[in-house]
Formats: structure tokens, sequence, C-alpha cells
């Protein structure tokens, strides 16, 4: 069965290089958002395998995002992966309280994206 992939991202170019590189890799379905709050809607309609959620977007940021996410029942269980353009290990900690599978610096290399993906979730 095909999973499902959310991508929110405030930048658009960010939304359309990681949706080709999903793409041209997978045949997974591609769901993309702009924002935090365009995000928590397509979450609970469409229940996405797996959210790509950028931490920095304007007005509700990657952690608000988060937050609303874990506290609503329809979305709560939807695995997350953080991706941060703020990757230094001091950074990093603060993350630490955060319910993600894992976090992905930016920038990536989105030919690869799918593999890591593929590799954070176990998919085979």
């Amino acid at each position: 069965m095909s999973k499902c992939v959310l991508i929110v991202d405030d930048e658009a170019d960010v939304r359309e290089i990681t949706q080709l590189g999903l793409e041209m890799a997978t045949h997974w379905r591609i769901l993309t958002a702009c924002s935090g709050q365009a995000a928590l809607l397509m979450a609970a309609e469409h229940q996405p395998d797996i959210i790509l959620l950028d931490m920095m977007m304007p007005g509700m940021d990657g952690r608000d995002t988060l937050q609303q996410l874990k506290a609503n029942a329809q979305t709560r269980s939807l695995p997350v992966i953080l991706v941060t353009a703020k990757a230094q290990p001091s950074t990093m900690e603060s993350f630490g309280d955060l319910d993600v599978v894992s976090i992905l610096a930016k920038p990536f290399r989105p030919l690869k994206l799918a593999g890591e993906i593929s590799r954070i979730m176990d998919w085979d």
C-alpha cells in the first residue's frame, strides 16, 4: 500500500523540491501545507503516514503546530519528523522534549530523503 507524506513548510521552493524528490523516488502520495494551521486541517482530514514539519515558520511555528497535533485526538498518533536549519548540537538539545520520531537537518538531499524517511520509519 502506498504511503502518504504531508510536507509542511512556509517556503514554496522547499515544498516543491521536497515533493519532487519524493515523487521521483517513490509512489507515495505527497500532500503539502504552507502553514501550521493548514497542516492541522490536512493532517486531520488525510491522516498521513508521516508529517515532515518545518520548525521555523511565521505565525504558528513547528513547535506550536506539533503541540496542537499532539493535543488533537485525531492527529495525536501521527508520526512527525521535524525539519530544521538549526541542527547544531546546542539547538538540538532544546528539541529533546518534543514528541517526534526524528529530526532532519536542512538543507537535505531531496533524492535521498525517501530512503531516509523509510529508514526512520522502518518501511521496507
